[in-house]
């Protein structure tokens, strides 16, 4: 498919700009080196989690390393077709349109504010990926449709429609949909992450 974004080659260019070899960004991303080489071979598809954590060794957030070029809208109202997508290339290379995919749309200028608002989709079976997010912000959000498992910690919840967590965000966390339908979150996280 040649309008599929090719994430193995984004991140190879980006590495080589940085002057970095795979080890060494594997190294400051704290992930297996075979985990950086099989990734720009596209070997792989990264979950979202593991290619945060890939992005973290380059400085570089996933708005930056999907549409480095793009202008934000600056606000104050977005329309529906202004939300940034953030992850939809990540679930359309890893997963396709099935089962699994998720979505993040993000609202305005994140960094400008420092604060991120994201609309996120999850389909059923989507999740985060076995690899637990950990950062430092602190972030909250609201199921406005569906349920989700949230792990925070040693703590594992599915929140339903209309329940909602806040947490430190350093502390290892992961969002799965258990469920046979679609689920609608809005979130915040400061600073922002994705």
């Amino acid at each position: 498919m040649d309008d599929q974004f090719d994430i193995g080659a984004r991140l190879n260019a980006m590495r080589g700009a940085a002057g970095l070899s795979q080890r060494q960004l594997a190294d400051r991303a704290g992930v297996p080196h075979a985990q950086i080489s099989n990734v720009e071979k596209n070997k792989v598809s990264p979950s979202v989690s593991t290619l945060r954590k890939i992005l973290s060794g380059l400085g570089v957030s996933m708005a930056d390393f999907f549409e480095p070029e793009r202008t934000l809208p600056t606000g104050p109202f977005f329309d529906a077709d202004q939300l940034v997508d953030l992850t939809s290339k990540v679930a359309a290379n890893a997963i396709g349109d099935g089962p699994g995919r998720m979505m993040f749309r993000q609202i305005g200028d994140a960094r400008g504010h420092n604060l991120q608002i994201l609309h996120e989709v999850y389909e059923p079976q989507a999740d985060t990926g076995e690899t637990l997010l950990q950062h430092a912000s602190s972030e909250g959000g609201f199921v406005v449709e569906g349920e989700l498992e949230v792990t925070v910690g040693d703590e594992v919840r599915v929140l339903k429609t209309g329940e909602s967590y806040l947490f430190d965000s350093r502390i290892p966390h992961r969002f799965r949909n258990v469920s046979d339908s679609r689920t609608i979150v809005i979130s915040a996280c400061t600073p922002p992450y994705l």
